[in-house]
């Protein structure tokens, strides 16, 4: 078995060394037990894990989230089922986020049409629409 010093997991990971520390401090990465010198000491998978979070995270799920997948990858009676309804969950999670920010868009977007560009900052019909869209 390789055994990994916290950079070389970090590098094979293509991450921070920070990040790896802040995963061991969420729990997400097992702390690893230190050699003689005081060295983090890996074992080879840490960096498939490390790879694994990254991955979740760029697909939108939280670390929270990732924990708990995570944690079905290691229990014996979870199954595929139990991954997908989670998924799912954050499939309909991205699609308010996208209805969200379409809606936000558009209403930016009427706003930035009715400025000209010119004029004091007083007479801005922008910061005038953003001010009525509070009330």
């Amino acid at each position: 078995m390789d055994e990994l010093t916290i950079g070389k997991v970090a590098k094979r990971a293509a991450v921070n060394i920070e990040t790896l520390r802040y995963y061991e401090r969420r729990g997400l990465v097992a702390q690893p037990p230190r050699s003689g010198s005081n060295y983090r000491i890996y074992p080879e998978e840490t960096a498939q894990r490390v790879r694994f979070i990254k991955r979740s995270q760029e697909l939108g799920f939280t670390l929270k989230e990732i924990k708990g997948l995570l944690s079905l990858r290691a229990a014996p009676r979870a199954g595929c089922a139990d991954v997908r309804r989670r998924a799912e969950a954050k499939v309909k999670e991205i699609d308010e986020k996208i209805r969200t920010l379409r809606a936000m868009r558009r209403a930016l977007g009427s706003l930035v049409q009715e400025c000209s560009g010119r004029g004091p900052v007083t007479e801005c019909p922008i910061l005038e629409g953003i001010d009525s869209e509070k009330r």
